[in-house]
């Protein structure tokens, strides 16, 4: 296969998702829809990527080098439909002969198998190729007007359909592939002598059957294509997203007790003989070892969670978290920006942040780190072996030393040294008796109240 360029087109206004967020930043298992795109094109071995933004498009340019750092922008000011989009990213493709892909940034859900297919149908001596699908209902879409099985005559608006024309559901995508040369000699024909006189990527297909160049069909599934320009459209791809990653996950090994309550993202990384039981998410940026066991209602991002990990139910695994093999974190437990290492335990009803948690550790139930003094966070740590008692506050910065044991209830203020037993609370007084006679003083108490309260009745 020779040497693929890809330009994703990233310019358009969005205005049909009430939002002040620009379209293609919306996100879809974890990701926004363009780093959708753009991941593909790198996962698909593109040499070079070129983005076209409108005016103004900081954010989206921010989160396209999130997910490509050698990624080009161009810009489209004004908009003036897709054939002037992509004559902006040429540029950004001077000296390159390869394959040129165009994309569309709210169109995330395309495949490493089409993509693969249209850049081949390229190397194989074909110039300009057409992304089609079967619709099941065309309603709104242009109609691929072939010449035999797998060559494309033209593309017709749906306005523009006769009844017969109408009547066929091969539609076109928008996506396309062409040789790099040919793109740059068919473009600056393209006119924009229409009612909304703009320039029309579409119109290319013309000019190249008039020139005697095949176009190539290429199809893939509806579901593909799918684009985004509603907050609906974007819970519809959503849903097709988690279906594709439920399925990988049960597929390579993980079971899903109640697939469809688990929530992925699109760079989740799971082993093999992991059990996630129902009503799981998973946020962007979490590894989860072989062996484990995530119970119910847990929350995991931006954390690396080794080997034999035993979560929740009710876990919340926020970011910077690392935990090792064989740990435990049990039920209404918070951890963030931690390492647990391995063996450690911290199974109720505790919060450990900014911390360090030895090898075999074990906090007990209502253990909490104090990391946060109001203006700087600050760390705590816990060595190897050592005990924290129940219901204790570590206010950091604190070192618990090795083999060391805190008694329950302690608020410990200062480090204890490895080995030693630290207790930091109010001496217990007992008084005897007392409880029996406050009890008494307080029965007779309230019944003199209730004999006069009867008297005035």
């Amino acid at each position: 296969m020779t040497d693929i360029a890809c330009i994703v087109l990233a310019a358009g206004m969005g205005t049909r998702m009430r939002s002040d967020l620009p379209k293609v930043l919306h996100k879809a298992a974890g990701r926004s829809l363009v780093g959708h795109v753009v991941s593909a094109a790198g996962e698909l071995g593109a040499a070079r990527i070129v983005v076209v933004v409108g005016e103004g498009a900081d954010a989206i340019q921010r989160d396209v080098r999130s997910y490509s750092s050698d990624a080009v922008m161009a810009v489209q000011s004004p908009a003036c439909g897709t054939a002037d989009a992509v004559s902006k990213a040429l540029p950004a493709l001077d000296g390159f002969e390869g394959t040129v892909l165009v994309l569309f940034a709210a169109d995330p859900l395309m495949t490493q198998a089409s993509l693969s297919r249209m850049a081949a149908t390229i190397s194989n001596g074909t110039r300009l190729a057409v992304l089609g699908f079967e619709a099941q209902d065309p309603s709104g879409y242009g109609r691929l007007l072939t010449d035999g099985p797998d060559q494309v005559a033209a593309i017709r608006e749906h306005a523009d359909a006769t009844q017969d024309e109408l009547a066929i559901t091969l539609c076109n995508s928008g996506v396309m592939a062409f040789d790099a040369g040919l793109l740059r000699d068919l473009l600056p024909k393209i006119g924009n002598d229409n009612a909304k006189g703009e320039f029309y990527l579409t119109d290319i297909v013309d000019l190249a059957n008039r020139a005697g160049e095949n176009v190539a069909l290429v199809t893939c599934p509806e579901q593909e294509v799918l684009g985004v320009n509603t907050r609906a459209e974007l819970a519809v791809v959503e849903a097709e997203f988690q279906r594709r990653y439920r399925h990988k996950a049960m597929a390579e090994g993980a079971t899903l007790i109640a697939p469809e309550t688990v929530f992925l993202s699109a760079d989740t990384v799971i082993g093999r003989d992991v059990i996630i039981e129902p009503h799981v998410f998973v946020g962007p940026g979490v590894s989860i070892g072989s062996g484990c066991v995530v119970r119910a209602y847990c929350h995991i991002e931006n954390a690396r969670i080794g080997d034999g990990v035993e979560l929740g139910p009710y876990a919340r695994i926020r970011p910077g978290t690392e935990l090792a093999n064989n740990v435990k974190v049990g039920n209404f437990v918070e951890v963030k920006n931690a390492r647990l290492e391995q063996g450690a335990k911290v199974n109720h009803l505790s919060y450990v942040g900014d911390a360090l948690v030895g090898e075999k550790a074990n906090l007990g139930a209502g253990t909490i780190t104090c990391n946060y003094d109001g203006f700087f966070k600050h760390r705590t740590d816990i060595g190897p072996g050592a005990f924290v008692g129940s219901n204790s506050a570590l206010v950091a910065p604190v070192k618990i030393g090795e083999g060391s044991y805190v008694g329950s209830g302690s608020v410990i203020t200062r480090d204890v040294e490895p080995g030693a037993l630290a207790i930091a609370r109010g001496s217990q007084e007992t008084r005897e008796g007392w409880a029996t006679r406050y009890n008494q003083a307080q029965a007779a108490r309230k019944q003199k109240s209730t004999a006069q309260s009867k008297k005035k009745e």
